[in-house]
């Protein structure tokens, strides 16, 4: 049997930058005690919400160790490993200290849209080539290609494939999924919005975008649902549902970067191609922020 300590309220860390683009270690350090200290469950390091596409090596060294320090063993840790190519991804997981590190996130293969086929073997040769177990992210918004139900299902008997980020928001596949897979491989959905829904149906986490600002209410409502709570899990669902519109609204992190600035947390940089939320995006977030501080 697999095991998954990957569960619960998993956060989508953000990268923070000063003025000048420089990654904002402080800043980093107050965040990821933040989400420590209201409810989160595991750190994800280096995912999409990171820019992860726009830092050098040297960088991505940085905020990894970072995160490490300020973590200090107290959560279990993922780390974005993924690509198009699949060689320079096992190269890649070779040359990584997994020191303090208990799990990879690996998206589906992006612009050279592989098959289904494809995309088996190429998560196979990643999980046969880590010492840590994976999770496998598919997101067929950004990827352009959909890893299907029935070949997550394959990947599940992978012995080192533990669970799966499903961010296709497409609720038949995932329900699909949820029913076929082995007990012992797991669910976490990708989508902030239809999480309350998808650990209804089974799920048993998410990683989350939100939970980098509004931690403590995400983290509550997932714990009442684990616990059987489900009229409070719902209150703080509807809660945070406009929120979780608004911070997306104008892309990601734009919304979530805007709003963890607002709240002191950091500045509100982004680096190109990305942009800051538009005035009318800002300001609705910050003023949907004055309603949910009070729920």
């Amino acid at each position: 049997m697999k095991t998954n300590i990957f569960k619960g309220t998993g956060i989508a860390l953000i990268t923070p930058f000063k003025q000048d683009q420089s990654i904002d270690v402080e800043a980093l350090t107050r965040i990821v005690n933040h989400v420590i200290d209201n409810g989160a469950d595991f750190l994800v390091v280096l995912g999409t919400t990171s820019e992860a596409p726009t830092l050098s090596s040297d960088e991505k060294r940085l905020v990894i160790n970072t995160i490490l320090k300020t973590n200090s063993g107290r959560l279990p840790i993922m780390l974005g490993m993924g690509g198009n190519n699949t060689q320079a991804v096992i190269d890649a997981i070779k040359a990584q200290d997994f020191t303090g590190i208990q799990g990879i996130l690996s998206v589906v293969p992006y612009y050279n849209k592989p098959n289904q086929r494809g995309m088996k073997a190429h998560f196979e040769a990643i999980a046969d080539a880590s010492p840590v177990p994976v999770i496998v992210y598919n997101v067929p918004g950004r990827v352009g290609v959909n890893l299907q139900a029935a070949t997550c299902v394959e990947l599940a008997k992978h012995p080192n494939i533990i669970a799966v980020k499903e961010a296709s928001g497409n609720l038949q596949q995932i329900m699909e999924i949820l029913r076929d897979k082995p007990t012992d491989f797991d669910v976490l959905s990708g989508d902030d919005g239809i999480t309350q829904p998808l650990m209804a149906l089974g799920a048993q986490g998410v990683i989350s975008v939100a939970a980098n600002a509004y931690t403590q209410p995400f983290s509550r409502m997932m714990r009442a649902m684990k616990e059987g709570r489900t009229e409070e899990a719902l209150r703080l669902h509807y809660a945070m549902l406009r929120m979780n519109q608004l911070i997306f609204a104008d892309g990601n992190p734009a919304g979530i970067k805007c709003l963890m600035s607002h709240m002191g947390l950091c500045e509100n940089v982004l680096r190109l191609p990305l942009v800051k939320a538009n005035e009318k995006v800002e300001a609705d977030i910050i003023e949907e922020w004055k309603q949910l501080k009070n729920k």
